[in-house]
């Protein structure tokens, strides 16, 4: 795509709205498809919802006074929270334990018998069960205190924070192992 759109001179542009910044073990969606865009337009909460938008532009364009804007709400502090949350990411390497951690729960998630599928890249992880899995997300929530996202009926989607340590993973797995194994089939 990036090549072809190089050849005919035309400018790629992607939309990275909502894209999990990190979540999915890369920071862009994109970069799963090594795709190299001109322009990326983003929009996210960030720092507790914080509400930032703004566009990524690449060097072939130059940077001129009335070309460049502010984030969403057009203040300082956008920008600000913005880039707090972006050292945080690169400081603490959110991104690369996202895609380890992710890893790890992705290998282990697939020896349980009781899942059907399990899919998902770095933390962005979904589980498919045979039979609704209100139950199983009941349990996890009031007698673990791990809570849990649905995608329908069948499907487990786990919301972790870009911090999420083995340790983590490991009481999460176990817990799971242990809700399902007393649950009549």
């Amino acid at each position: 795509m990036s090549a072809e759109c190089k050849a005919t001179g035309t400018i790629l542009i992607l939309d990275e709205v909502q894209s999990g910044f990190g979540r999915s073990g890369k920071f862009f969606a994109h970069q799963y498809a090594n795709i190299r865009p001109d322009m990326i337009t983003v929009a996210k909460g960030m720092g507790n919802g914080f509400p930032v938008g703004g566009v990524l532009i690449s060097p072939i364009f130059k940077a001129s006074h009335g070309l460049l804007g502010t984030t969403f709400g057009g203040s300082h502090l956008a920008c600000t929270a913005a880039i707090a949350v972006l050292d945080i990411l690169k400081a603490e390497h959110l991104i690369e334990n996202a895609q380890k951690i992710g890893d790890y729960l992705l290998d282990e998630l697939k020896k349980i018998p009781q899942i059907k599928d399990v899919r998902g890249l770095g933390l962005m992880i979904g589980m498919e069960f045979e039979k609704p899995v209100g139950e199983i997300r009941k349990q996890l929530l009031f007698e673990k205190k791990i809570f849990t996202g649905a995608s329908g009926t069948n499907i487990i989607r786990l919301l972790p924070p870009l911090c999420m340590t083995k340790n983590d993973a490991d009481i999460f797995l176990s817990s799971l192992k242990d809700i399902l194994n007393n649950i009549p089939a």
